[in-house]
């Protein structure tokens, strides 16, 4: 017999929140949707909202809440609309509700984030911030509290898979040499270097292989998404940096890999689909169907691999470098990171500049140590603070 399991979807409206969607109505013996929660996307919400009929939807902003409250009283949904962060966090932790999707792009998805590890719910982690800010605080959080961590980026997911299922966070005693962490190299990769300097939004945004946000776009274009999940793979594997090698894989077709100490090589292997990792981690440890296309190895080839230009992706040696500082250097590095994305998608500075703003931001705030998760975003906000400032001088 099927257990029905009620899940909270953070940031429904999102890529990652709409294909999860996608798997949860194809499966209604399976799962029923407690709680969405999006930014600002009221219009999209309420297609939501009849669709799934959930107990709960939160919207960040009270102007967009009450919108969408009028407009689900009049469709006679019986749907409770609520707004702000406290109200993330509340359907984050409600009682009734086994999975969270953590889909919130960016620092604003800590909290709620947090709030479900802390009520021991099956945290499905697409919030990469969350372990790149507070990856130490975050894992304790989780083994307090029972929780359960499935990693839902395609490379992580990967790397869960390629591991023995008795894996207990030490890679020595399973046999692990390194994890080998595949990339894209984004739409830049064989883009002369004198031309980044005039790269448009919509050329940053243009991925090769994924249908993505665009921040998370334009990350993968700096390679900063690929330097952040370095960082997040450290703290889910308790990875040294050493260990976590990046392997530019253009095809996408290898997620990623797992080297053994015998020499024998694990990987996942799939279509470009994010339904895959989603239906991976929401089935766990049992597997559910998609309509994700199969995989037919001979169009697709051929697989090629090459080692990352750290001239041509700066910002995946920032990322590294905040790794090995430690301390509030990985908050730092994320929220100029923002910041920067934020200026350059909004024409204020040129796609070269990202990486300038990051190493000048880290420079000036320096390291500190930090215990808790209000340290962490004390950081945040001190770096958010000088990356602005950082601008106003560019300007």
């Amino acid at each position: 017999m099927i257990t029905i399991r009620h899940i909270t979807v953070l940031g429904s409206t999102g890529s990652i929140g709409v294909s999860t969607l996608d798997v949860v109505a194809r499966h209604p013996e399976r799962f029923r949707v407690a709680a969405l929660t999006a930014n600002t996307s009221a219009k999209e919400m309420l297609e939501q909202c009849k669709r799934f009929q959930p107990r709960y939807a939160v919207l960040l902003e009270e102007a967009s809440a009450d919108w969408l409250r009028t407009e689900v009283r009049a469709a006679g949904l019986a749907t409770e609309v609520l707004w702000g962060v406290a109200s993330l966090e509340k359907v984050a932790s409600l009682p009734e509700v086994d999975i969270v999707m953590a889909a919130i792009v960016g620092a604003a998805g800590i909290r709620p984030t947090f709030a479900a590890a802390a009520t021991g719910k099956h945290v499905l982690l697409a919030n990469k911030e969350t372990m790149v800010m507070a990856g130490r605080i975050f894992m304790d959080v989780v083994k307090q509290n029972g929780a359960t961590l499935l990693p839902i980026d395609s490379e992580h997911n990967a790397i869960f898979q390629s591991l023995p299922q008795h894996f207990n966070g030490n890679l020595g005693l399973v046999g692990v040499r390194r994890i080998l962490l595949t990339a894209s190299g984004g739409p830049f990769r064989k883009t002369p270097l004198s031309s980044l300097q005039t790269v448009t939004p919509r050329q940053a945004c243009a991925h090769p292989n994924w249908v993505m946000g665009q921040k998370i776009s334009v990350d993968s274009a700096t390679m900063m998404n690929k330097g952040l999940e370095v960082i997040e793979a450290h703290w889910l594997f308790e990875a040294d940096p050493e260990q976590i090698q990046v392997v530019i894989h253009p095809q996408s077709i290898i997620h990623s890999m797992v080297e053994y100490i015998d020499g024998s090589v694990l990987a996942q292997l799939g279509n470009p689909d994010m339904r895959t990792p989603i239906a991976h981690a929401l089935g766990f440890p049992e597997r559910i169907e998609t309509t994700v296309t199969p995989l037919d190895m001979f169009k697709v080839g051929r697989l090629d691999f090459e080692a990352p230009d750290f001239e041509r992706f700066p910002c995946l040696g920032l990322a590294y470098r905040a790794l090995e500082s430690g301390g509030n250097m990985p908050a730092v590095l994320n929220a100029a990171n923002e910041v920067a994305v934020e200026s350059f998608l909004g024409s204020r500075m040129p796609f070269t500049a990202i990486p300038e703003m990051i190493g000048d931001v880290m420079q000036r705030v320096g390291r500190k140590d930090i215990a808790t998760l209000s340290d962490v975003l004390a950081a945040d906000a001190v770096a958010r603070e000088a990356a602005h400032e950082w601008l106003a001088c560019f300007a």
